[in-house]
C-alpha cells in the first residue's frame, strides 16, 4: 500500500519577471517525476509559440466571466487588463489520481489557492537580485516600458508577501532551483500529516 495516494498541489510563484515559466520547464525535465503541469485560462493574446491547451487555454473574456460567475475557478485574477484562472475540476481529478500537480500561478493566485487548498504545498519564486528582474522583463521584448514598470511596481509589493509561503527558492541558476522544488516534493511527501492515517491503516493490515 502506498502511504499516501492522493497527489500533491504544488504552487510555483513569484512576481512576474522572477522566472517561473523557466524554473518550471526545467523541473520537469527532470527524470522519473509524477508531475502535471496545470494549465491555466487567460483572456490575452497568445505570444510567440505558445499553444492552446498546452501553454494556457485561451478564452474570451466572456467565457472566463461565465466561469467566475459559475465557480469554475480555484483561482483568478484581472492583470494589465487580461484576466487569469485556475479550472478547479481539472486540478480536482489529477490529485485523486495521485499526480504532483504543478502550478504556476501569480501572488494574487497563490494567496487565493491558499484560503481554498490548505494542504497545498507553496513555493515562492524569487530572483538572485532586483536588476536581474528587470532585465528579464526587458528581454522578453513582448512588453512596452510602461507595462515593465508597472510589473516591477507590482513586484516590489509582492516581495513582502514571502511570509505567506512555505518555501523561498532563489532562481540564481535555472537547474539548481528546479533541483531545489524537487527535494521539496520529495521532503512534503514524507510528512507526518500527510501520512499517517495510511500508515496506521497499513499495521492494522
Amino acid at each position: 500500500m502506498k502511504l499516501n495516494q492522493r497527489g500533491l498541489l504544488i504552487v510555483v510563484s513569484g512576481p512576474s519577471g522572477v522566472g517561473k515559466g523557466t524554473v518550471r520547464k526545467a523541473l520537469f525535465d527532470i527524470k522519473n517525476h509524477n508531475l502535471v503541469y496545470s494549465v491555466s485560462m487567460t483572456t490575452r493574446k497568445p505570444r510567440e509559440g505558445e499553444i492552446d491547451g498546452q501553454d494556457y487555454y485561451f478564452v474570451s473574456k466572456e467565457e472566463f466571466l461565465d466561469g467566475i460567475k459559475n465557480d469554475k475557478f480555484l483561482e483568478w485574477a484581472e492583470f494589465v487588463g487580461n484576466y487569469y484562472g485556475t479550472p478547479l475540476d481539472k486540478i480536482e481529478a489529477q490529485l485523486d489520481q495521485g499526480k504532483e500537480v504543478v502550478l504556476e500561478i501569480e501572488v494574487e493566485g497563490a494567496l487565493q489557492v491558499r484560503e481554498r487548498m490548505k494542504d497545498a504545498v507553496f513555493i515562492f519564486i524569487v530572483p538572485p537580485g532586483k536588476q536581474a528582474l528587470y532585465d528579464r522583463l526587458k528581454k522578453r521584448g513582448t512588453e512596452s516600458e510602461e507595462i515593465i514598470k508597472q510589473r516591477v511596481e507590482k513586484a516590489d509589493k509582492e516581495f513582502l508577501l514571502a511570509y505567506k509561503y512555505d518555501y523561498i527558492v532563489v532562481n540564481d541558476d535555472v537547474n539548481n532551483a528546479a533541483d531545489r522544488i524537487m527535494a521539496i516534493i520529495r521532503a512534503e511527501h514524507a510528512k507526518t500529516e500527510r501520512t499517517i492515517h495510511n500508515y496506521i491503516k497499513m499495521l492494522e493490515e
